[in-house]
């Protein structure tokens, strides 16, 4: 086994995002908190990047850097391709790099990794070997002690052939796959692990706006356990699709003063879309950005700016896609946008504030949007999902490797979910309501205790545990009454100018009673006293109920059979 490697077998284990763009690394510090760590080059966003030149490797940012001069020897964007056969796979992020090429139904690339002149055939395993290894090392190196497994996180759309190969790739890499988790739950459990967080019933999108492509995920957190509902994929849309809007900008200008179009050159193309991506990243920062390329083409130096009004009118065609692909996915998951009560951004690209703006405006005022411009204290969104499997190796390192393959096996995490809520009927006079316990999606089993204020003179206390479901009601705002005006001030009113705003229709969530499941009656309750309830449901649905006075000694229980 891996877990060997350090000679003690004492496994530690470290948390790894492996993006398509670019990877990061954390481990929990003596503190507690999820840290990322910086590699030799101090990037704590390692671009997912291989160049070799001579025979010689170069990883992330100084790999990067070879798209330029040596783009065929370069690997890059190839984590999609992992497990996959090449009749499947969309080779277009990887034209400014090496072509994948196929080799026995699976994907390779033909570069010179050696010294020698003669190309090799290097499968995307092998590549991502390679890559996990450099992870690893630079782990090792600032941890101080030899990294020997991982938690690591991966789209929700892998496959089991995706994940085999993985898994397979870290192990030849000595590392030792603990769990493989997906990107958006790394995410929530970021934010949730934190110390001031309080876990709750609640519905969160989560976001992940990539290099190259974009995620979004509807998760319901119920008792501390995430369910997905809901998954939407854009493989075209992330940041090089804004990248290009501001290469296409500066192309442009520099026809108007030369004539001639630097996009048509290798060389040239490679150096924008360098820039390019830089002045993007500078815009999330700032409200201007300075773009400087020296012999961009034909020996020509090139220098502009550009500010972010500019940038955004530019790009508002793409942001509404990015928010747009947020209202496909709680549509998919037959939900509504008052429904989520909180959007995660996570991801290179959730730094552009313009997009967090735009989703603060399509979501009512009580979603929370947690995003760096939109709430001051918001995690760097490119380190969620490595702090979230840091997090959550931190939880089982320990644990026999036996143990874990157990709880993450499909018959544990495959759990039964409640489809409608349970809940407690009130009735006040002629007015029925309903106050949702246990909400949809709750794995099962599940156990929930409330406490409820009883009517101010007291007495006998009759509670009805009911299924209910929730509904949008939508009402129209009551007309403003128009002010009388007299002929002299209608006079100075503008004729051509209509000074009424059309209200917005007011929407909101309304529970109702579906069918009753059991009666308790607590009797004698004091005046201004209040009553406890517990329900515990088991995975079979059956039901058992208890409900007491608070403070009293006695109770009253009851037991509903499974359907």
């Amino acid at each position: 086994m891996s877990d060997e490697i350090n000679g003690t077998g004492e496994r530690f284990a470290i948390g790894i995002s492996f993006g398509n763009s670019s990877s990061s690394i954390a481990r929990i510090n003596p503190e507690g908190k999820a840290e990322v760590i910086a590699n030799e080059e101090g990037d704590r966003q390692i671009p997912s990047i291989l160049s070799y030149i001579g025979g010689e490797q170069y990883h992330g940012t100084q790999a990067k850097a070879q798209l330029i001069r040596n783009p065929s020897n370069t690997v890059a964007y190839f984590r999609d391709y992992l497990g996959k056969d090449f009749k499947s796979i969309d080779p277009t992020p990887c034209h400014n790099s090496a072509h994948p090429i196929q080799s026995d139904s699976t994907v390779a690339f033909s570069i010179r990794d050696t010294e020698s002149e003669t190309p090799n055939t290097v499968t995307v395993s092998e590549i991502t070997t390679r890559h996990l290894l450099r992870l690893k090392q630079s782990a090792s190196d600032f941890l101080g002690r030899e990294v020997n497994a991982a938690v690591v996180t991966v789209p929700t759309d892998f496959n089991d052939a995706q994940r085999e190969a993985l898994t397979a790739a870290a192990k030849a890499a000595g590392l030792d796959i603990l769990q493989l988790i997906h990107e958006p739950v790394a995410a929530a459990l970021a934010y949730d692990a934190r110390p001031e967080a309080v876990v709750t019933d609640k519905l969160i999108v989560v976001a992940d706006l990539g290099g190259t492509r974009s995620d979004v995920a509807v998760i319901a957190c119920r008792g501390g356990m995430y369910t997905i509902l809901a998954t939407a994929h854009d493989y075209e849309l992330g940041g090089s699709t804004l990248d290009q809007i501001i290469i296409d900008h500066f192309a442009k200008e520099f026809i108007k003063k030369h004539k001639t179009d630097p996009r048509e050159n290798a060389r040239g193309l490679a150096k924008l879309k360098m820039e390019g991506e830089a002045t993007r990243k500078a815009l999330s920062l700032g409200t201007n950005a300075t773009l400087s390329i020296e012999s961009l083409t034909d020996g020509i130096d090139y220098g502009s700016t550009i500010n972010r009004t500019r940038y955004e009118l530019l790009s508002s065609k793409v942001f509404a896609q990015f928010t747009g692909l947020i209202e496909q996915v709680i549509k998919k998951a037959e939900l509504d946008v008052l429904d989520i009560d909180e959007v995660i951004f996570s991801g290179g690209v959730s730094h552009t504030p313009k997009i967090a703006q735009l989703a603060r405006n399509l979501f009512p005022e009580k979603t929370r949007i947690l995003a760096p411009s939109t709430l001051a204290s918001a995690i760097n969104p490119s380190e969620l999902s490595a702090r979230g499997a840091a997090i959550q190796a931190s939880l089982i390192q320990e644990f026999e490797t036996e143990d874990i393959e157990q709880s993450i096996h499909p018959m544990v995490t495959a759990t039964p979910h409640l489809s409608k809520a349970i809940g407690v009927e009130f009735t006040s006079g002629d007015a029925v309501e309903f106050l949702p316990l246990l909400n949809t999606e709750t794995a099962l089993p599940a156990r929930r205790v409330a406490q409820y204020s009883v009517p101010a003179e007291g007495g006998d206390v009759l509670i009805r545990v009911c299924e209910g479901s929730r509904e949008i009601k939508v009402t129209k705002p009551e007309p403003k009454p128009k002010e009388e005006k007299s002929k002299a001030e209608d006079d100075e009113d503008d004729s051509d100018f209509d000074s009424d705003e059309e209200e917005e229709d007011i929407r909101e969530i309304v529970w109702k009673t579906e069918q009753p499941i059991a009666e308790l009656a607590v009797k004698g309750v004091k005046a201004k006293g209040k009553v406890e309830l517990m329900i515990h449901i088991n995975a079979d649905l059956g039901l058992q109920i208890t409900a007491r006075e608070v403070g009293g000694q006695s109770a009253v229980r009851g037991a509903v059979e499974s359907p």
